[in-house]
């Protein structure tokens, strides 16, 4: 292993990407990117990675930002709590390390949104301590390389892979552990063929050997999702469409909207809904129907546009918005961007 682990680092040197967050080590550029990378590919990052560094360019801007801001620069990233919790973490960095973002494990760890990934991601690239990284790519390198068949969705295996692996980390710990990451993303891809040919561990996968690459990582089996059943309601009035704040604690919690109710209701009971709002109807189209799939559970969505009399509501939550000013202003989350979409699009052929 030791021998694999100056592989790693050599070829790293030659072959890694030029990415805006490794020009430099900053700790907050990398802490950054690592969390705009939980559950987005590198190519999706970019343009929000740089977008949010020159509105917020350093740990003081992110503590102070406003929330709707913030809301609205990770918009389109989705699992808005990684943005939540930056914000806290940038306070605590502000108020309890005075501006100075932490340079040891067990700090890095204790601020908030921050896990055993992030935190040894950032000990090893930004402080050069002796930590390892283990996430999906790490785990598919390691198991093909050993045709190790051991399930990586369980805690122990993790464990005991971050182990073996913290026994060959070298004094540049930070070229090994984002070498391991990057054969994952551009050679040992998770979908389709590994690019056996280009990987610096040729000689020694197993898995490579035996031509058995496609049968690791060994997942568990995963259960179907539940769903949940929507109705999305578009009101209208000119140019101008209804969003409100999203008032039910959990899933979206505290984002904008378009009002949208459980189930299925009749026509009788949307125009309840609507008088409940204050508006009055003009009248009703159906729209699309879409089915958003969220980390562990599905949300079956059906929709209908709505034309009202009048944008002038006495509603604390929502506002009337054309679409430059929901651009500018308010984010939406993906789970309601389709029935946008599909208004606007419905609006410019009726005009």
């Amino acid at each position: 292993m030791e021998n694999w682990a100056k592989k790693i680092t050599i070829w790293y040197e030659k072959n890694k990407r030029e990415l805006p967050w490794r020009k430099d080590k900053d700790p907050y550029h990398v802490w950054i990117s690592e969390i705009m990378l939980q559950q987005t590919r590198i190519e999706a990052v970019l343009s929000y990675y740089k977008r949010f560094m020159k509105e917020l360019p350093t740990v003081k801007d992110l503590a102070m930002v406003e929330d709707e801001k913030l809301m609205k620069l990770w918009e389109g990233l989705g699992y808005y709590n990684r943005a939540r919790n930056l914000k806290k973490a940038a306070i605590m960095v502000m108020e309890k390390y005075h501006g100075n973002f932490p340079s040891t494990y067990e700090e890095i760890l204790s601020l908030p949104g921050i896990g055993e990934y992030t935190a040894s991601a950032i000990a090893s690239i930004c402080f050069s301590l002796p930590e390892v990284t283990i996430d999906g790519n790490v785990l598919r390198v390691y198991t093909r390389v050993y045709e190790d068949s051991c399930t990586i969705d369980l805690a122990k295996e993790r464990k005991r892979i971050r182990k073996n692996l913290m026994e060959i980390v070298p004094q540049n710990s930070g070229d090994f552990n984002e070498g391991l990451m990057e054969i994952g993303e551009t050679i040992c891809i998770p979908a389709g063929v590994p690019k056996c040919s280009q990987c610096p561990l040729y000689d020694e996968c197993l898995s490579r050997k035996n031509k058995t690459s496609l049968n690791y990582p060994v997942r568990l089996v995963k259960k179907e999702k539940p769903i949940e059943y929507y109705t999305v309601f578009i009101f209208y009035y000119q140019d101008y469409f209804f969003i409100e704040k999203r008032k039910k604690r959990g899933l979206l919690y505290g984002l904008w909207q378009f009002p949208n109710v459980e189930g299925f209701p009749s026509t009788e009971e949307i125009k309840r809904y609507s008088r409940n709002l204050g508006l009055d109807i003009v009248k009703i189209d159906k729209g699309i129907t879409y089915t958003h799939v969220f980390t562990h559970k599905k949300w079956n969505m059906k929709s209908y546009y709505i034309e009202v009399s009048s944008k002038n509501i006495e509603q604390s939550s929502g506002v009337f918005v054309t679409e430059d000013e929901r651009k500018k202003n308010y984010s939406l989350p993906g789970a309601f961007q389709p029935f946008q979409r599909n208004f606007l699009e419905r609006r410019k052929k009726e005009k």
